[in-house]
């Protein structure tokens, strides 16, 4: 599922591309990408057309487009579900439809067309209300903020992951907490910050958990200058090109390969039906207490 440096990769290529224009046609293929709009195709329709699309939003992994008059206040934002293989396209009106193509979003310029193409379709479109000062889309009002954003507060969520009584890593994938951090990018963090992901989050010191939320930061910095993470065709930004951060991921994915740091061979283990790795000597699995 994509994380925060791929979902920024896509909301930059919307905002390149698609704002201010106004919605002239939605036209949906399937039904499962319309499932979370109480009204189907009809309701996304009739609240998408005649919108104009003000701005490209993110908080964590979560990405909506303002909706509105260029002047006055945001009336909705469309909200975007990438769920495991959705690609928000920009294409030439012209150009033949993708095989998986979900969504077509044409607009009264005769211009490019956005497109939603989902393979395995889990994700979706859907207009959402806003609420509070940030006009945030209603269902992402509870998610925290993520290391990147200006007004994160690191002090704030080093405290927050201490109270937690989990292991560090499922304490990271909070997005109440810390947003934007998914399985990659937290073993990557871990890694960098010489932390194993069980260790239990009432054992983390301060420092302890500065060092790992600038790890954080510092790790998807450095992916969202590669484009992302593509480890297979179905991550690409709006132009249909994928990331390549993945050739420079020290840990995930690279079980028996010798880590970057020290040399010992990466271990794998199975986490939230997922997995995760990391370095036995860098990062050593915390002891356990006897009773």
């Amino acid at each position: 599922m994509p994380e925060l440096p791929e979902v920024e990769v896509v909301r930059r290529g919307l905002a390149d591309h698609v704002l201010g224009r106004r919605v002239k046609s939605v036209e949906v293929t399937h039904p499962r990408s319309v499932r979370r709009q109480a009204g189907g195709a009809v309701e996304l329709g009739e609240r998408l057309s005649g919108r104009v699309l003000r701005a490209a939003r993110r908080r964590g992994k979560y990405l909506w487009v303002e909706l509105g008059e260029p002047e006055g206040d945001v009336e909705a934002a469309l909200l975007a579900h990438l769920g495991m293989s959705g690609q928000l396209l920009v294409q030439p009106a012209d150009r033949l439809d993708e095989l998986h193509l979900r969504i077509r979003v044409r607009f009264d310029d005769d211009g490019p067309e956005l497109r939603f193409v989902d393979q395995r379709t889990f994700g979706g479109l859907t207009v959402v209300d806003v609420t509070g000062p940030d006009a945030l889309p209603v269902p992402v009002a509870h998610i925290g903020r993520d290391p990147m954003d200006p007004d994160f507060d690191a002090e704030a969520a080093v405290g927050g992951l201490r109270r937690r009584r989990t292991g560090l890593k499922r304490a990271l994938l909070d997005q109440t907490l810390v947003s934007g951090i998914g399985n990659i990018y937290a073993d990557e963090s871990l890694w960098r910050a010489k932390l194993h992901y069980e260790r239990p989050t009432a054992t983390l010191t301060r420092p302890e958990g500065r060092r790992l939320l600038a790890a954080a930061s510092e790790v998807m910095g450095e992916a969202l200058a590669a484009g992302g993470t593509s480890f297979d065709a179905l991550y690409v930004d709006v132009n249909g090109d994928s990331g390549y951060f993945d050739r420079a991921l020290a840990v995930y994915g690279q079980e028996d390969r010798p880590c970057p740091r020290c040399g010992t061979p990466v271990r794998r283990a199975a986490f939230m039906n997922r997995s995760s790795f990391w370095c036995p000597t860098c990062q050593p699995r915390p002891r356990r207490r006897h009773v």
